[in-house]
């Protein structure tokens, strides 16, 4: 019998420590779950996930942390209070691995940068390049 293919993200996560491993697991499903349909892909060398050609979301898991990007203007102006908890910069909010991952943080958070791609697709058209804004 043949063996399932393993996919890029499926080894990305296997890099890391056992103990992170279903953390990444989880923000993986949350944001398919947010994202349905959304190709799954290895872009800057972390996860990411595309939706008719353009970028919508990035995560990646780090020593002390995982994070969400791009974290954009319009995603802090939107959910601030929400984010207030985690470490956020310019273009990323961090979240630790100690603490439960925010299931309902992390599908509103991809749900503003959904829309954002939606935006940008309009304007742009179909394959439109580029991140989130």
């Amino acid at each position: 019998m043949a063996k399932a293919a393993v996919s890029a993200v499926d080894a990305y996560i296997a890099k890391h420590p056992a103990e992170v491993q279903p953390v990444l697991q989880r923000v993986r499903r949350i944001i398919r779950r947010a994202l349905p349909g959304a190709e799954e892909a290895i872009s800057y060398q972390i996860p990411a996930y595309k939706r008719d050609g353009q970028y919508v979301v990035y995560f990646a898991g780090w020593r002390h942390h995982w994070s969400l990007y791009p974290v954009t203007e319009a995603v802090r102006a939107a959910l601030g209070p929400e984010l207030a908890p985690y470490e956020v910069s310019k273009g990323t909010v961090r979240f630790p691995f100690g603490g439960p991952v925010p299931a309902r943080l992390v599908e509103r958070i991809v749900g503003e940068l959904a829309k954002a791609a939606d935006s940008r697709r309009r304007r742009v058209g179909p394959g439109g390049r580029g991140a989130a804004q």
